[in-house]
């Protein structure tokens, strides 16, 4: 197989952006962690409690279809690797 195959193009960009996808949520995970930790020892001030709907919110949007697009393109490998193309 070449790198011309339009298929394998398109399955290696969707690697790509379910990657990315997961780079951006886990780490809008962590911080929306890192903001909850400090709005519990800073009585919860509104800048902290934002922070943390926010990160929760593009964590939610990001990662969940990037985990799923991840295991579609891993399955789509497994099953061409099992037909020998």
């Amino acid at each position: 197989m070449t790198d011309s195959d339009p298929l394998l193009v398109r399955r290696a960009r969707m690697a790509r952006l379910a990657e990315l996808g997961q780079r951006i949520g886990y780490l809008a995970l962590l911080v929306g962690i890192v903001a909850f930790f400090w709005a519990l020892f800073a009585s919860f001030p509104p800048g902290a409690t934002a922070i943390v709907g926010v990160s929760m919110a593009v964590c939610t949007v990001t990662l969940a279809p990037a985990i799923v697009l991840g295991y579609a393109v891993k399955a789509a490998d497994r099953e061409d690797r099992e037909r020998g193309l």
